[in-house]
């Protein structure tokens, strides 16, 4: 685990605020650049294609690894991209809480609710399992059970400080499952026809197997509007399921340290603070949910916060990159590919017997 000091050089050579911002600055620079130029290229799929089949946050992180794969980031330049990589991230993640409602998830019913919950948590287990089973570190592993089961890119980012997985892992897995989720988006509306499934259950069915919101709106509205209402619906309740996933998974990395420390460090070491055991981040998630539930945030910055979580999330992304060494993913492609679409694969029929079993179809 890399220490502070090693994550932002400069900021402990600074005296004043001011050196403070001035050691930020040339990487913060580089990275919104990044993000600008994501954004265009969006853009400009929108106006050949029609629609982005590849997303500015997707598009940063490649943006990024390009550039790093060219060119070696200097001592100026990393307390910035350090920076964007985690703490603005932190906050995008934090910003995200004022996008869930709960009035509107507990409209869904328990039982779907329920069944939404069960399939996250089953499909965690499965893409964790057979990580491990075909040779991945148990970090990739997490990460792509987390991605695929979760939120995609997001989840991967969000759990990435959490564990302690550095950025070549974190790339490889957004590399892949992107690839997979552009994929996902012009296959499902092929599925829903196939199968001749309601729009009801199609809705279901691509909330839980899409990995980005927008991505669940690009697969359901050729089929129909409820689909994506009931789609959008079930995503964010996926979503909701982030905050309680990276509080076990940090209670668990924690208790693992301590276990390494070894019988004396439970004697002689002091208890460990409940700041330490949760990140800052997941409670400020959390704290901002439940104020949207209890209509604490005034109606008129919910847009505002949800496109300052989306443009700190790409910035983030556009940093990750720029930490990425492309050799050490390359190396990951195979294994990770398989584990990817396999879980996938094991995702879609986890949320095919629920559809079934609610009597959705």
């Amino acid at each position: 685990m890399m220490t502070a000091r090693q994550r932002f050089p400069g900021l402990f050579d600074a005296t004043d605020g001011v050196r403070v911002i001035r050691a930020l600055i040339p990487g913060l620079l580089l990275c919104g650049g990044l993000t600008l130029a994501a954004y265009g290229l969006q853009v400009a799929e929108t106006l050949v294609f029609g629609r982005p089949w590849l997303e500015a946050l997707v598009l940063a992180i490649l943006l990024g690894t390009a550039i790093r794969t060219l060119w070696t980031p200097r001592l100026r330049w990393l307390s910035g991209i350090a920076f964007s990589a985690k703490v603005l991230l932190e906050v995008a993640v934090v910003l995200l809480g004022a996008t869930l409602s709960a009035g509107a998830i507990l409209g869904a019913g328990a039982a779907l609710l329920a069944g939404i919950v069960g399939t996250v948590g089953l499909a965690i287990v499965f893409s964790f399992g057979l990580g491990r089973l075909v040779g991945l570190p148990r970090r990739m592993a997490i990460l792509i059970a987390c991605g695929n089961s979760i939120c995609g890119n997001s989840a991967i980012a969000a759990v990435a400080p959490v564990i302690g997985a550095d950025n070549d892992d974190v790339a490889a897995s957004i590399a892949f499952t992107a690839v997979l989720g552009v994929i996902v988006v012009l296959g499902l509306p092929v599925l829903a026809i196939a199968l001749r499934m309601s729009p009801r259950a199609f809705g279901v069915f691509a909330g839980l197997t899409v990995y980005a919101v927008p991505q669940v709106l690009a697969a359901t509205a050729p089929i129909s509007s409820l689909s994506a209402q009931v789609g959008t619906l079930v995503k964010l309740v996926r979503v909701l399921t982030l905050g309680p996933v990276v509080l076990v998974l940090s209670l668990l990395n924690n208790s693992r340290r301590t276990a390494r420390a070894g019988d004396g460090a439970s004697e002689g070491a002091p208890a460990l603070k409940l700041h330490h055991l949760i990140p800052w981040f997941i409670v400020g998630f959390l704290a901002l949910a439940a104020a949207r539930s209890a209509d604490l945030v005034p109606h008129y910055l919910l847009a505002p916060i949800a496109h300052a979580a989306r443009w700190l999330t790409i910035v983030s992304m556009a940093a990750l990159g720029l930490g990425v060494d492309i050799r050490m993913v390359s190396k990951a492609g195979p294994r990770v590919t398989l584990v990817v679409t396999l879980s996938l694969v094991a995702l879609g029929a986890i949320a095919m017997g629920l559809i079934y079993g609610l009597g959705l179809r």
